[in-house]
Protein backbone atom coordinates (compact mmCIF):
# COMPACT_ATOMS: atom_id res chain seq x y z
CA UNK A 1 0.00 0.00 0.00
CA UNK A 2 2.87 2.36 0.72
CA UNK A 3 4.07 2.48 -2.94
CA UNK A 4 0.52 3.28 -4.09
CA UNK A 5 0.27 6.10 -1.57
CA UNK A 6 3.63 7.40 -2.73
CA UNK A 7 2.57 7.35 -6.39
CA UNK A 8 -0.72 9.07 -5.56
CA UNK A 9 1.11 11.78 -3.63
CA UNK A 10 3.55 12.40 -6.49
CA UNK A 11 0.69 12.59 -9.02
CA UNK A 12 -1.10 15.19 -6.88
CA UNK A 13 2.16 17.11 -6.52
CA UNK A 14 2.78 17.10 -10.29
CA UNK A 15 -0.80 18.17 -11.05
CA UNK A 16 -0.56 21.08 -8.61
CA UNK A 17 2.83 21.98 -10.07
CA UNK A 18 1.46 22.10 -13.62
CA UNK A 19 -1.49 24.23 -12.52
CA UNK A 20 0.83 26.61 -10.67
CA UNK A 21 3.18 26.86 -13.65
CA UNK A 22 0.24 27.54 -15.97
CA UNK A 23 -1.02 30.24 -13.61
CA UNK A 24 2.42 31.85 -13.49
CA UNK A 25 2.62 31.78 -17.28
CA UNK A 26 -0.78 33.45 -17.50
CA UNK A 27 0.39 36.14 -15.07
CA UNK A 28 3.49 36.71 -17.15
CA UNK A 29 1.28 37.12 -20.25
CA UNK A 30 -0.79 39.70 -18.39
CA UNK A 31 2.39 41.50 -17.34
CA UNK A 32 3.49 41.62 -20.97
CA UNK A 33 0.09 43.04 -21.91
CA UNK A 34 0.50 45.75 -19.24
CA UNK A 35 4.01 46.53 -20.53
CA UNK A 36 2.60 46.89 -24.04
CA UNK A 37 0.47 49.83 -22.97
CA UNK A 38 3.16 52.17 -24.30
CA UNK A 39 1.86 52.98 -27.77
CA UNK A 40 4.77 54.83 -29.38
CA UNK A 41 8.18 53.14 -29.73
CA UNK A 42 11.54 54.68 -28.91
CA UNK A 43 12.67 54.45 -32.53
CA UNK A 44 11.51 53.25 -35.94
CA UNK A 45 12.67 53.64 -39.53
CA UNK A 46 15.58 55.88 -38.58
CA UNK A 47 13.47 58.18 -36.39
CA UNK A 48 14.49 58.69 -32.75
CA UNK A 49 12.17 59.79 -29.96
CA UNK A 50 12.96 63.30 -28.75
CA UNK A 51 12.10 63.71 -25.08
CA UNK A 52 9.30 61.80 -23.40
CA UNK A 53 5.86 61.18 -24.90
CA UNK A 54 2.97 63.18 -23.49
CA UNK A 55 0.21 60.85 -22.34
CA UNK A 56 -3.33 61.35 -21.09
CA UNK A 57 -6.58 59.50 -20.54
CA UNK A 58 -8.65 62.64 -21.15
CA UNK A 59 -10.13 62.80 -24.68
CA UNK A 60 -9.97 66.59 -24.53
CA UNK A 61 -6.17 66.28 -24.61
CA UNK A 62 -6.41 64.54 -27.96
CA UNK A 63 -9.08 66.79 -29.48
CA UNK A 64 -10.71 69.50 -27.34
CA UNK A 65 -13.36 70.21 -29.99
CA UNK A 66 -14.43 66.60 -30.56
CA UNK A 67 -13.87 65.10 -27.11
CA UNK A 68 -17.45 63.80 -26.94
CA UNK A 69 -17.02 62.12 -30.31
CA UNK A 70 -13.91 60.30 -29.09
CA UNK A 71 -15.83 59.12 -26.01
CA UNK A 72 -18.52 57.59 -28.23
CA UNK A 73 -15.86 55.70 -30.16
CA UNK A 74 -14.54 54.20 -26.91
CA UNK A 75 -11.50 56.42 -26.34
CA UNK A 76 -9.02 54.88 -23.90
CA UNK A 77 -5.82 56.94 -23.82
CA UNK A 78 -3.70 59.32 -25.86
CA UNK A 79 0.00 59.85 -26.51
CA UNK A 80 1.90 62.46 -28.51
CA UNK A 81 5.63 62.67 -29.24
CA UNK A 82 8.19 64.33 -31.48
CA UNK A 83 10.76 62.33 -33.45
CA UNK A 84 13.93 63.54 -35.14
CA UNK A 85 16.41 62.22 -37.73
CA UNK A 86 20.10 62.79 -38.29
CA UNK A 87 19.35 65.22 -41.13
CA UNK A 88 17.43 67.47 -38.72
CA UNK A 89 13.92 66.66 -39.92
CA UNK A 90 11.11 66.38 -37.39
CA UNK A 91 7.99 64.24 -37.20
CA UNK A 92 5.07 64.79 -34.84
CA UNK A 93 2.95 61.79 -33.91
CA UNK A 94 -0.38 61.69 -32.13
CA UNK A 95 -1.77 58.30 -31.12
CA UNK A 96 -5.25 57.61 -29.76
CA UNK A 97 -6.17 54.19 -28.46
CA UNK A 98 -9.75 52.90 -28.34
CA UNK A 99 -11.51 49.97 -26.68
CA UNK A 100 -11.57 48.00 -29.94
CA UNK A 101 -10.79 48.23 -33.63
CA UNK A 102 -14.31 49.50 -34.41
CA UNK A 103 -13.59 52.65 -32.42
CA UNK A 104 -10.28 53.27 -34.22
CA UNK A 105 -11.93 52.67 -37.59
CA UNK A 106 -14.80 55.03 -36.71
CA UNK A 107 -12.41 57.77 -35.61
CA UNK A 108 -10.40 57.27 -38.82
CA UNK A 109 -13.53 57.80 -40.95
CA UNK A 110 -14.48 60.84 -38.84
CA UNK A 111 -11.13 62.62 -39.35
CA UNK A 112 -10.56 61.47 -42.93
CA UNK A 113 -11.22 64.25 -45.44
CA UNK A 114 -12.60 63.79 -48.98
CA UNK A 115 -9.49 65.32 -50.59
CA UNK A 116 -7.12 62.82 -48.95
CA UNK A 117 -5.31 60.16 -50.95
CA UNK A 118 -5.60 56.46 -50.04
CA UNK A 119 -2.40 55.01 -48.55
CA UNK A 120 -1.49 51.37 -47.81
CA UNK A 121 -0.35 51.95 -44.25
CA UNK A 122 -1.61 49.93 -41.30
CA UNK A 123 -5.13 48.61 -41.73
CA UNK A 124 -6.19 51.74 -43.66
CA UNK A 125 -4.44 55.02 -44.34
CA UNK A 126 -4.92 58.40 -46.02
CA UNK A 127 -2.64 61.36 -46.66
CA UNK A 128 -2.83 65.04 -47.51
CA UNK A 129 0.43 66.89 -48.14
CA UNK A 130 2.66 66.32 -45.05
CA UNK A 131 -0.13 64.78 -42.95
CA UNK A 132 -0.76 61.04 -42.86
CA UNK A 133 -3.66 59.45 -41.01
CA UNK A 134 -3.86 55.69 -40.45
CA UNK A 135 -4.98 53.11 -37.94
CA UNK A 136 -3.90 49.61 -37.01
CA UNK A 137 -5.91 47.48 -34.62
CA UNK A 138 -7.41 49.79 -32.00
CA UNK A 139 -4.84 52.63 -32.38
CA UNK A 140 -5.29 55.70 -34.60
CA UNK A 141 -2.13 57.57 -35.66
CA UNK A 142 -2.00 61.17 -36.92
CA UNK A 143 1.49 61.87 -38.33
CA UNK A 144 2.72 65.28 -39.52
CA UNK A 145 6.10 65.41 -41.29
CA UNK A 146 8.23 68.53 -41.40
CA UNK A 147 9.30 67.43 -44.86
CA UNK A 148 8.27 64.32 -46.79
CA UNK A 149 10.68 61.93 -48.47
CA UNK A 150 10.36 58.93 -50.78
CA UNK A 151 10.65 56.63 -47.74
CA UNK A 152 8.09 58.35 -45.50
CA UNK A 153 5.34 55.81 -46.24
CA UNK A 154 7.71 52.87 -45.66
CA UNK A 155 8.79 54.39 -42.34
CA UNK A 156 5.19 54.66 -41.19
CA UNK A 157 4.56 51.05 -42.24
CA UNK A 158 7.39 50.05 -39.93
CA UNK A 159 5.78 52.11 -37.17
CA UNK A 160 2.44 50.36 -37.81
CA UNK A 161 4.17 47.00 -37.37
CA UNK A 162 5.50 48.10 -33.96
CA UNK A 163 2.10 49.12 -32.58
CA UNK A 164 0.60 46.77 -29.96
CA UNK A 165 -2.40 44.81 -31.24
CA UNK A 166 -5.67 44.46 -29.30
CA UNK A 167 -6.39 41.09 -27.67
CA UNK A 168 -9.01 38.58 -28.85
CA UNK A 169 -11.96 39.71 -30.93
CA UNK A 170 -11.49 43.39 -30.05
CA UNK A 171 -9.39 43.60 -33.21
CA UNK A 172 -12.36 42.71 -35.42
CA UNK A 173 -13.68 45.47 -37.70
CA UNK A 174 -17.42 46.19 -38.03
CA UNK A 175 -19.28 44.51 -40.86
CA UNK A 176 -21.86 47.24 -41.52
CA UNK A 177 -19.67 49.45 -43.80
CA UNK A 178 -19.39 46.55 -46.25
CA UNK A 179 -23.08 47.06 -47.14
CA UNK A 180 -22.42 50.49 -48.67
CA UNK A 181 -22.84 50.21 -52.47
CA UNK A 182 -19.76 50.89 -54.60
CA UNK A 183 -21.54 52.39 -57.59
CA UNK A 184 -21.60 56.24 -57.67
CA UNK A 185 -19.89 56.34 -54.25
CA UNK A 186 -18.09 59.60 -53.43
CA UNK A 187 -14.51 58.83 -52.35
CA UNK A 188 -13.68 59.15 -48.63
CA UNK A 189 -17.26 60.08 -47.71
CA UNK A 190 -18.07 57.00 -45.57
CA UNK A 191 -18.51 57.73 -41.86
CA UNK A 192 -18.98 55.11 -39.17
CA UNK A 193 -20.98 56.45 -36.22
CA UNK A 194 -21.52 55.06 -32.72
CA UNK A 195 -23.21 57.95 -30.91
CA UNK A 196 -25.52 60.98 -31.23
CA UNK A 197 -22.77 63.59 -30.94
CA UNK A 198 -20.93 62.08 -33.90
CA UNK A 199 -24.13 61.80 -35.92
CA UNK A 200 -24.75 65.53 -35.52
CA UNK A 201 -21.16 66.34 -36.50
CA UNK A 202 -21.27 64.42 -39.79
CA UNK A 203 -24.47 66.12 -41.04
CA UNK A 204 -26.42 62.96 -41.68
CA UNK A 205 -29.65 64.77 -42.74
CA UNK A 206 -31.43 62.37 -40.37
CA UNK A 207 -32.34 63.87 -36.97
CA UNK A 208 -30.68 62.17 -34.00
CA UNK A 209 -33.97 61.22 -32.33
CA UNK A 210 -34.69 58.76 -35.16
CA UNK A 211 -31.65 56.68 -34.16
CA UNK A 212 -31.60 55.10 -30.71
CA UNK A 213 -27.97 54.38 -29.85
CA UNK A 214 -29.01 53.23 -26.38
CA UNK A 215 -30.52 50.12 -28.02
CA UNK A 216 -27.26 49.07 -29.66
CA UNK A 217 -27.57 50.97 -32.94
CA UNK A 218 -24.59 51.57 -35.18
CA UNK A 219 -24.65 53.83 -38.25
CA UNK A 220 -22.65 54.12 -41.43
CA UNK A 221 -23.35 56.72 -44.09
CA UNK A 222 -21.85 57.72 -47.40
CA UNK A 223 -22.39 60.22 -50.15
CA UNK A 224 -23.43 59.26 -53.69
CA UNK A 225 -23.50 61.13 -56.94
CA UNK A 226 -27.04 61.76 -58.23
CA UNK A 227 -28.53 63.77 -61.06
CA UNK A 228 -29.34 66.65 -58.72
CA UNK A 229 -26.05 66.61 -56.75
CA UNK A 230 -24.73 64.56 -53.85
CA UNK A 231 -27.19 62.40 -51.94
CA UNK A 232 -26.66 60.62 -48.64
CA UNK A 233 -27.27 56.94 -47.93
CA UNK A 234 -27.63 56.03 -44.25
CA UNK A 235 -27.50 52.47 -42.91
CA UNK A 236 -28.70 51.94 -39.34
CA UNK A 237 -28.07 48.51 -37.85
CA UNK A 238 -30.01 47.32 -34.79
CA UNK A 239 -29.59 44.09 -32.81
CA UNK A 240 -32.90 42.67 -34.10
CA UNK A 241 -35.21 43.18 -37.11
CA UNK A 242 -38.06 44.03 -34.72
CA UNK A 243 -36.23 47.12 -33.42
CA UNK A 244 -35.36 48.18 -36.96
CA UNK A 245 -39.00 47.84 -38.01
CA UNK A 246 -40.09 49.93 -35.02
CA UNK A 247 -37.90 52.87 -36.07
CA UNK A 248 -38.92 52.47 -39.69
CA UNK A 249 -42.52 53.09 -38.61
CA UNK A 250 -41.39 56.17 -36.67
CA UNK A 251 -39.76 57.64 -39.76
CA UNK A 252 -42.84 56.87 -41.85
CA UNK A 253 -45.07 58.53 -39.26
CA UNK A 254 -42.82 61.60 -39.18
CA UNK A 255 -43.26 62.07 -42.92
CA UNK A 256 -46.99 62.57 -42.42
CA UNK A 257 -47.72 66.28 -41.73
CA UNK A 258 -50.83 65.38 -39.75
CA UNK A 259 -48.66 63.57 -37.18
CA UNK A 260 -46.87 66.77 -36.13
CA UNK A 261 -47.78 67.62 -32.55
CA UNK A 262 -46.85 70.74 -30.56
CA UNK A 263 -43.51 70.24 -28.85
CA UNK A 264 -42.68 67.10 -30.84
CA UNK A 265 -39.37 66.70 -32.73
CA UNK A 266 -39.20 68.41 -36.14
CA UNK A 267 -40.29 66.57 -39.24
CA UNK A 268 -37.82 65.19 -41.74
CA UNK A 269 -36.72 67.83 -44.22
CA UNK A 270 -36.82 67.02 -47.92
CA UNK A 271 -37.61 63.73 -49.62
CA UNK A 272 -36.73 60.62 -47.64
CA UNK A 273 -36.65 57.12 -49.11
CA UNK A 274 -36.36 54.16 -46.80
CA UNK A 275 -36.62 50.40 -46.45
CA UNK A 276 -35.71 47.66 -44.02
CA UNK A 277 -33.60 44.62 -44.82
CA UNK A 278 -33.15 42.30 -41.87
CA UNK A 279 -31.97 44.34 -38.86
CA UNK A 280 -30.67 47.14 -41.13
CA UNK A 281 -32.71 50.27 -41.74
CA UNK A 282 -31.76 51.94 -45.06
CA UNK A 283 -32.50 55.64 -45.57
CA UNK A 284 -31.66 57.70 -48.66
CA UNK A 285 -31.92 61.48 -48.54
CA UNK A 286 -30.96 64.39 -50.77
CA UNK A 287 -31.51 65.39 -54.40
CA UNK A 288 -32.58 61.96 -55.60
CA UNK A 289 -35.16 61.04 -58.20
CA UNK A 290 -37.51 58.23 -57.33
CA UNK A 291 -35.78 55.84 -59.74
CA UNK A 292 -32.34 56.71 -58.38
CA UNK A 293 -33.55 56.23 -54.81
CA UNK A 294 -35.09 52.84 -55.60
CA UNK A 295 -31.89 51.71 -57.33
CA UNK A 296 -29.76 52.85 -54.40
CA UNK A 297 -32.02 51.17 -51.83
CA UNK A 298 -32.19 47.96 -53.86
CA UNK A 299 -28.38 47.65 -53.79
CA UNK A 300 -28.43 47.13 -50.01
CA UNK A 301 -29.55 43.66 -48.94
CA UNK A 302 -28.84 42.04 -45.60
CA UNK A 303 -26.95 38.77 -45.76
CA UNK A 304 -27.38 36.76 -42.57
CA UNK A 305 -24.03 35.65 -41.23
CA UNK A 306 -23.60 33.93 -37.89
CA UNK A 307 -20.69 35.49 -36.02
CA UNK A 308 -19.41 35.36 -32.48
CA UNK A 309 -18.50 38.89 -31.48
CA UNK A 310 -17.95 38.40 -27.77
CA UNK A 311 -14.56 37.95 -26.21
CA UNK A 312 -13.53 34.28 -26.33
CA UNK A 313 -10.65 34.80 -23.90
CA UNK A 314 -8.22 32.67 -25.88
CA UNK A 315 -5.43 33.08 -23.39
CA UNK A 316 -2.95 30.35 -22.59
CA UNK A 317 -4.94 29.44 -19.49
CA UNK A 318 -8.32 29.19 -21.25
CA UNK A 319 -7.17 27.55 -24.47
CA UNK A 320 -8.68 24.04 -24.80
CA UNK A 321 -5.82 22.82 -27.00
CA UNK A 322 -3.32 23.90 -24.35
CA UNK A 323 -5.34 21.97 -21.74
CA UNK A 324 -5.27 18.79 -23.86
CA UNK A 325 -1.51 19.10 -24.38
CA UNK A 326 -1.02 19.46 -20.62
CA UNK A 327 -3.21 16.41 -19.96
CA UNK A 328 -1.17 14.32 -22.43
CA UNK A 329 2.08 15.51 -20.88
CA UNK A 330 0.75 14.68 -17.42
CA UNK A 331 -0.15 11.14 -18.60
CA UNK A 332 3.37 10.61 -19.93
CA UNK A 333 4.84 11.92 -16.70
CA UNK A 334 2.68 9.57 -14.60
CA UNK A 335 3.56 6.56 -16.81
CA UNK A 336 7.25 7.40 -16.67
CA UNK A 337 7.14 7.89 -12.94
CA UNK A 338 5.28 4.57 -12.46
CA UNK A 339 7.94 2.76 -14.51
CA UNK A 340 10.75 4.34 -12.54
CA UNK A 341 9.09 3.52 -9.20
CA UNK A 342 8.37 -0.07 -10.32
CA UNK A 343 11.94 -0.68 -11.48
CA UNK A 344 13.33 0.95 -8.35
CA UNK A 345 11.09 -1.09 -6.05
CA UNK A 346 11.98 -4.37 -7.78
CA UNK A 347 15.69 -3.54 -7.84
CA UNK A 348 15.73 -2.64 -4.16
CA UNK A 349 14.00 -5.96 -3.32
CA UNK A 350 16.48 -8.00 -5.33
CA UNK A 351 19.45 -6.14 -3.88
CA UNK A 352 18.14 -6.57 -0.35
CA UNK A 353 17.64 -10.32 -0.84
CA UNK A 354 21.22 -10.68 -2.03
CA UNK A 355 22.75 -8.60 0.74
CA UNK A 356 20.50 -9.90 3.52
CA UNK A 357 19.24 -13.36 2.52
CA UNK A 358 16.31 -14.66 4.57
CA UNK A 359 16.49 -11.62 6.88
CA UNK A 360 14.20 -9.04 5.27
CA UNK A 361 12.28 -10.92 2.58
CA UNK A 362 11.33 -14.66 2.40
CA UNK A 363 11.90 -15.25 6.14
CA UNK A 364 10.87 -18.71 7.43
CA UNK A 365 8.41 -17.36 9.99
CA UNK A 366 6.76 -15.31 7.23
CA UNK A 367 6.57 -18.33 4.90
CA UNK A 368 4.84 -20.81 7.31
CA UNK A 369 1.23 -21.68 6.53
CA UNK A 370 -1.39 -24.21 7.61
CA UNK A 371 -1.29 -27.52 5.67
CA UNK A 372 -4.19 -30.00 5.55
CA UNK A 373 -2.06 -33.00 4.36
CA UNK A 374 -4.93 -34.44 2.34
CA UNK A 375 -2.67 -36.99 0.61
CA UNK A 376 -1.43 -38.59 3.84
CA UNK A 377 -2.82 -42.04 4.99
CA UNK A 378 -4.60 -41.72 8.26
CA UNK A 379 -6.50 -44.00 10.66
CA UNK A 380 -9.79 -45.36 9.56
CA UNK A 381 -12.91 -43.77 11.00
CA UNK A 382 -14.49 -45.34 14.04
CA UNK A 383 -17.54 -46.54 12.10
CA UNK A 384 -15.57 -47.90 9.14
CA UNK A 385 -16.57 -51.57 9.97
CA UNK A 386 -20.24 -50.82 10.41
CA UNK A 387 -22.45 -52.31 7.71
CA UNK A 388 -24.02 -50.12 5.08
CA UNK A 389 -27.49 -50.99 6.28
CA UNK A 390 -26.76 -49.59 9.71
CA UNK A 391 -25.28 -46.45 8.13
CA UNK A 392 -28.41 -45.91 6.19
CA UNK A 393 -30.61 -45.81 9.33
Amino acid sequence: MKPLKLIFGVVVFLTCGLALADNQADKSVRRREVNSTQMLPQQFGGWELSGSPQTSTNPASADPVNAEVLKEYGFSDFASATYTRNDGRKLTLKAARFADASGAYGAFTFYKMPEMLIEKIGDQGASLNERVLFYRGNILIDAVFQRLSAMSAAELRELAGDLPLPPGNTGKLPGLPAYLPKQSYVKNSAKYVLGPATLEKVNSLLPVHFVDFSRGAEVVLGNYNASGGEATLILISYPTPQIANEYLRKIEAAQQPASQQPGSPPLLAGPIFKKRTGPILVVAAGPLSESEAKSLLASVNYDADVTWNENTYLSKKDNLANLLVNVILLCFIIIGFALVVGVAFGGIRILTKRLFPDRVFDRREDMEFISLHLADEGAEPANAKVSSSIKAI
